[in-house]
């Protein structure tokens, strides 16, 4: 997918022609049957594209990849992602397999929310903004519940437009991205090897970097820095760590560095200014009050409980 040109889709119209759809029933919102939708071999296997628009979508019954960012990961039974505007993402696909695909896509377009409670809200559905997307797996009971507002919302738009269908609408969509931040906080507890392992390399990645030059050399690292080791981007990054351990990444890279602290304190006879510039601090002074923030006591303080 690297060396495909992406496609810009500016409007839900263009993305209906494109794909040999009817016109959309409404120009800012379309739901779309994923067996209706057609590739043309000219494309080629990869497509890559960019909409100015929200997409949400559900697919069931075809294997194939999906890159989201700068990762790449199966996607197969059952799943639900989610991709902001100006998001690049690109698709694998096999015209045979496409044509047992079943599901929907759902096209929303930033003009539909304009002036609602729910365009203003839209930055809290973290699921929109990954750099790096996990997918949403769905129990059966829970694709009922999405498929269900989904049908609601369908049957609105193709119903006689009114001056209550955007209400209604918009309040469908809110109850439905309400749903898939509840789903997505239940896969971050059930999927807890996946999970753990994000946190074991977590660990590595800060025990390495305090144990290298690179904390003289560069300072203390950035949530920025610990995402790309990890591959991860800094939101989806800090909503796994708030659901699994309570805090998010600042906070656990600060956790490392006391104990960085706490371990030069009790073990060497360095200064506290030596220790605050060994741990990447310019200052001795943004040191000590992190450290009296962190464990109630100054580092002379904690020095002096072990004399």
């Amino acid at each position: 997918m690297e060396n495909t040109k992406p496609i810009r889709i500016k409007t839900i119209s263009e993305f209906h022609k494109l794909r040999a759809l009817p016109k959309p029933a409404h120009p800012l919102i379309s739901i779309v049957d994923y067996s209706d939708i057609r590739f043309f071999p000219e494309e080629g296997k990869e497509v890559v594209a960019i909409f100015d628009f929200y997409s949400i979508s559900i697919k069931s019954g075809v294997t194939g990849k999906l890159k989201y960012g700068q990762q790449q990961y199966d996607f197969d039974e059952g799943i639900m992602f989610f991709i902001g505007p100006n998001q690049v993402f690109g698709v694998e696909i096999d015209q045979e397999e496409l044509q047992k695909a079943t599901g929907w896509i759902m096209l929303i377009h930033p003009d539909f929310l304009w002036n609602t409670s729910l365009g203003k809200n839209m930055k809290k559905y973290e699921f929109f903004h990954y750099a790096v997307n996990e997918a949403l797996f769905l129990s059966e009971k829970e694709e009922m519940i999405i498929n269900g507002i989904v049908q609601n919302i369908q049957n609105e738009y193709h119903s006689n437009i009114d001056k209550f269908s955007q209400d209604i609408i918009i309040s469908q969509l809110e109850t439905l991205l309400n749903y898939s931040e509840r789903f997505y906080s239940r896969q971050f507890l059930t999927r807890k090897i996946s999970s753990h392992q994000i946190l074991d390399r977590l660990e590595k990645v800060l025990t390495d970097y305090f144990n290298s030059e690179e904390l003289l050399t560069k300072g203390v690292p950035t949530v920025q820095y610990i995402s790309d080791q990890l591959n991860v981007s800094p939101t989806y990054l800090r909503s796994l760590l708030k659901v699994l351990t309570g805090q998010n990444t600042q906070q656990h890279i600060h956790n490392k560095l006391i104990e960085k602290a706490k371990e030069k304190l009790s073990t060497t006879e360095l200064t506290v200014s030596e220790i605050a510039y060994e741990l990447g601090f310019e200052h001795m002074q943004s040191f000590s009050k992190l450290f009296k923030t962190k464990t109630n006591l100054s580092p002379l303080e904690f020095r002096q409980s072990f004399s």
